[in-house]
């Protein structure tokens, strides 16, 4: 057993199918009610990042080249070093549980982020998983809380939804923009979310930041493109000024397109208490109808305090499913932990 530095980039098709395979090993005991992952364009998924960001892959196999067999790999981690905090990934095999696979995999991610001057970590794990204690007992600290609701939507009541899809006040457009909005809407986009980035506890969210200026909020788009993700944005227009009163964001990935991701859905405050909210997320799945007829459900998360998008989401026929986690770890004491070399005691 041993851990080696994988490139999706350049890994074979085989070793790509043979991580699609542990992911749904993994799936199968951890998260059993989740869709099975594909093997269509996985690659891009595993490796595309946004500009200044950096992602590096490892595999535990019990035998060298097993991956390149076809045979899934005991253990495969990330850590995608964005900003000033790594993201990091772990999976384990269920069969291999308990045998340090997960102890070999945050010992990399560690060593490199402590390498290239990192203080922190984060993780996204799901409530109810042994993943959970595993972080728990390398000290990582819970620092947000998010409940997951998931839609299906052979349970939809259409009619329903078409009156609150229209139930929007008066003065506002509602658009729909399959790929991203378009180039004359970017900039007042951009500001939308900006003007609610100190309000994201109200919003659906996601541990990855969100894009608050036009630029940066492009180079999301092409990113999230490359790497498989189809997205779908709604709008609500302002009809006298034509900025943006509210958006929402949903991306289909190739990888599992029978289940699509919710992203942001943030309403302007100064346009909260108009039905907003729940016009663009109705709209959103009529869209998704026509668009992707292979689409089963919408999954999404909020805050927990997010009273009023909860009961918008409870109102379109979404159920809570588990709570989602975000933990932190301080590299240094993660470090000296682990005994990595170079570390003082």
């Amino acid at each position: 057993m041993k851990v080696r530095e994988w490139d999706p980039r350049t890994a074979s098709a085989t070793e790509i199918a043979s991580l699609v395979a542990l992911l749904n090993e993994v799936s199968a005991v951890d998260l059993p009610d989740d869709p099975l992952w594909h093997d269509g364009r996985m690659r891009d998924y595993l490796s595309v990042t946004m500009p200044g960001e950096r992602k590096t892959s490892w595999l535990v196999e019990e035998k060298p080249g097993d991956a390149a067999r076809g045979v899934p790999p005991l253990g495969a981690g990330s850590i995608l070093l964005l900003g000033d905090i790594g993201v990091v990934e772990i999976l384990v095999h269920p069969k291999a549980r308990r045998q340090q696979i997960g102890r070999l995999l945050l010992t990399e991610q560690v060593r490199l982020a402590h390498t290239e001057g990192f203080d922190l970590l984060g993780v996204e794990v799901a409530g109810g998983t042994v993943t959970v204690d595993f972080f728990e007992a390398y000290g990582f600290t819970l620092a947000f809380t998010e409940i997951r609701s998931v839609l299906n939507l052979g349970t939809v009541d259409w009619f329903t939804l078409g009156d609150l899809a229209a139930g929007v006040g008066a003065g506002y457009q509602i658009e729909f923009y399959p790929g991203g909005p378009p180039d004359h809407l970017l900039t007042a986009y951009a500001a939308a979310k900006a003007e609610v980035r100190d309000d994201y506890e109200l919003g659906d969210l996601e541990l990855r930041p969100s894009s608050y200026e036009p630029q940066r909020l492009q180079a999301s788009l092409n990113t999230l493109d490359a790497r498989g993700l189809k997205l779908y944005v709604v709008v609500a227009v302002v009809e006298k000024t034509g900025e943006i009163a509210g958006l929402t964001e949903v991306v289909v990935p190739a990888q599992r397109p029978g289940r699509a991701d919710q992203y942001d859905t943030v309403v302007v405050p100064r346009h909260r208490g108009y039905g907003v909210g729940r016009a663009i997320k109705a709209r959103m799945l009529f869209e998704l109808r026509s668009a992707e007829p292979k689409l089963t459900e919408v999954q999404t998360w909020n805050a927990a305090v997010n009273e009023p998008l909860i009961k918008v989401n409870q109102e379109l026929g979404f159920i809570a499913d588990r709570p989602w986690l975000e933990y932190e770890g301080d590299v240094a004491a993660l470090a000296q932990r682990l005994g990595i070399a170079g570390t003082s005691a």
